[in-house]
């Protein structure tokens, strides 16, 4: 049964796949994700996606009774045409496409090819779009929210509004946030240094409130959490779960999703919508786009422009309401 999610295929076991490979195959997949983790030094998540990508093309081409010294700009294009017949959208064919070009780039620098085919493969141009966002009303409201939770003072609570505030103020990633160590934080700078994509090192400032929430946290939560959940104190992570290890991208997801929606006509959202508000409030109060480009950690200037698409329309929709000639 075809997934639910609209223009989402089901992708075959790639761990399944993988193994059927022939074993010089195989081998040079695991060179390739020994390069992509070790030498480009790709968090795992990016690192699966590629490899899971080259296991599907080699998989494809092996299956297609051709070795992987017949990879060529056909199969390539052939690859991609079965993926689109399976139901794949535009952007995850753009994504795969890019994913290829990276292997074959790859392949033949190692000489595993004789020639780069993916540096002539073509596809569909993605379409960029950004969900929804909070307006900066409806963000003072979660953050006032989530004040009032961490009212009684209990330590889960103090966490929660310390990452809702500080997820906002900084628009860093969920990974960045749950990758962060009590040492990353600077209260007299009031910054927040983050290990982002390709592991390169950024620093965040935070605003008061911010400061605020994480002061009480690290003060008074982080040591209750630390005491109930018999820990010896050694965890150097900011954000603790309940058990006292580390926190999980999953649970700072609930959080959220919980302090958005206790707001009357808030769009429901996780992390990444945190992090889309804070970009699209920071250019709608005058913020130049070299600046949040290095707030946010993006490695090029195009993917921020995408968030003055967000503003422009917006300015659009008030001019549409408010002027007499609209």
């Amino acid at each position: 049964m075809p997934s639910p999610r609209s223009g989402r295929a089901r992708r075959p076991d790639l761990r399944a796949l993988r193994a059927a490979l022939p074993e010089p195959v195989r081998a040079v997949v695991t060179g390739y994700e020994r390069h992509l983790g070790l030498e480009r030094g790709l968090s795992a998540h990016t690192v699966r996606a590629y490899v899971g990508d080259a296991v599907s093309l080699l998989g494809f081409v092996v299956d297609g009774g051709g070795a992987l010294a017949d990879l060529d700009l056909a199969r390539l294009r052939a690859w991609l045409a079965a993926q689109q017949t399976g139901g794949a959208s535009r952007t995850t064919l753009a994504r795969r496409a890019a994913s290829a070009r990276t292997f074959t780039a790859w392949a033949r620098r190692t000489g595993v090819l004789a020639t780069d085919p993916g540096g002539r493969l073509a596809a569909p141009r993605a379409h960029r779009t950004l969900p929804g966002v909070l307006r900066a009303g409806q963000a003072g409201e979660v953050m006032q929210a989530s004040a009032a939770g961490a009212e009684q003072r209990d330590p889960v609570a103090l966490r929660d509004r310390a990452i809702v505030e500080l997820l906002y103020a900084t628009g860093i990633r969920v990974s960045e946030l749950c990758g962060l160590d009590v040492g990353g934080a600077d209260f007299s700078r009031r910054v927040v240094t983050v290990l982002g994509k390709g592991a390169k090192e950024r620093v965040v400032p935070f605003g008061v409130p911010a400061a605020a929430a994480l002061a009480d946290w690290i003060d008074e939560g982080r040591p209750k959490i630390v005491a109930e959940s018999g820990g010896d104190g050694t965890e150097p992570a900011l954000f603790l779960g309940v058990r006292g290890k580390r926190v999980d991208p999953r649970a700072v997801r609930r959080v959220v999703h919980e302090a958005v929606t206790a707001v009357p006509g808030a769009l429901d959202m996780g992390p990444h919508g945190l992090r889309h508000s804070a970009a699209t409030h920071l250019l709608e109060g005058g913020a130049d786009l070299r600046s949040v480009q290095e707030l946010l950690g993006h490695a090029t200037l195009a993917t921020t422009q995408l968030y003055t698409h967000v503003t422009v329309d917006r300015l659009k929709a008030i001019h549409d309401r408010a002027h007499p000639r609209a």
